[in-house]
């Protein structure tokens, strides 16, 4: 009798991408701060960007949520070009973004500063009998996203006297009340100590189960704990995309941003 067995080959495929960017370029002048780029963001996924300073990351960010245009290169959200779309509309889409420096109403409390975010994403000039501070929706909205944000027991301080880290978080939540499906972070761990790094670490994970965030970071140990792909750029350009272990590993990354010139060797 023969016995014939029969192998099954699982094929595992990445799920379609929510963001993706195809050769962006920026120049100023003759200058390319951002050189033929191309990178894939997906829902669920902390995508972290990393480079020496002048690499061209914020200049990349700013493009993909509208900032600067580019001189060349095609953006795409959900299979749509939004290549000409201005920042409003793309933030009305769904692309939220925090910055470098903080962004917040400092005499106003934190629930305020939510409350704002949320009506600005969400306007309704014809409720003019109403007042904007009293909007049921607003103010639900802005409840919603600082405990997401976990700062539901400072929602009444003012966003000037709570902690840089508080002021930090306080940024996210403000992302999070205009309803975005991708988070662009530029740096938000810049100038935490140890404490306040593991609660905004702790809050992206969470936030990676309902959004695409796209991490720009210069704390490698943060990112290689949080981090699914890695996208590393130098000079405007991407020398390497992997899983973390793998841009660890990567020659190329170790001698141009991580320092160990032995690599090349």
């Amino acid at each position: 009798m023969t016995t014939t067995t029969t192998t099954t080959t699982t094929t595992t495929t990445q799920p379609a991408a929510l963001l993706r960017a195809a050769a962006l370029t920026r120049r100023f002048g003759g200058l390319a701060a951002v050189d033929q780029v191309s990178l894939e963001v997906r829902s669920n996924e902390i995508h972290a960007l990393i480079g020496t300073n002048g690499a061209g990351k914020s200049t990349l960010v700013n493009m993909l949520s509208g900032e600067l245009a580019p001189s060349g290169g095609t953006l795409h959200m959900d299979g749509a070009d939004i290549t000409g779309w201005s920042q409003a509309r793309r933030a009305r889409a769904g692309i939220g973004r925090s910055y470098q420096r903080t962004t917040i109403f400092p005499a106003f409390s934190l629930l305020e500063n939510c409350r704002l975010a949320a009506q600005a994403a969400a306007q309704r000039p014809w409720h003019l009998w109403q007042a904007a501070a009293r909007c049921p929706s607003s103010l639900a909205t802005a409840w919603r996203a600082l405990e997401a944000a976990g700062l539901l027991e400072r929602a009444a301080a003012r966003a000037g006297e709570v902690s840089h880290g508080q002021q930090r978080q306080l940024e996210v939540a403000m992302c999070l009340a205009t309803a975005p499906r991708i988070l662009l972070l530029d740096e938000p761990l810049a100038g935490m100590g140890a404490e306040e790094t593991e609660r905004m670490l702790t809050l992206l994970e969470t936030l990676r189960a309902s959004h695409a965030i796209v991490l720009v970071e210069h704390d490698m140990d943060a990112v290689f704990r949080v981090a699914d792909p890695v996208t590393v750029m130098v000079n405007g350009k991407v020398i390497a995309s992997d899983t973390p272990a793998r841009i660890r590993c990567d020659p190329a990354v170790r001698t141009a941003y991580l320092g160990d010139h032995d690599a090349a060797h």
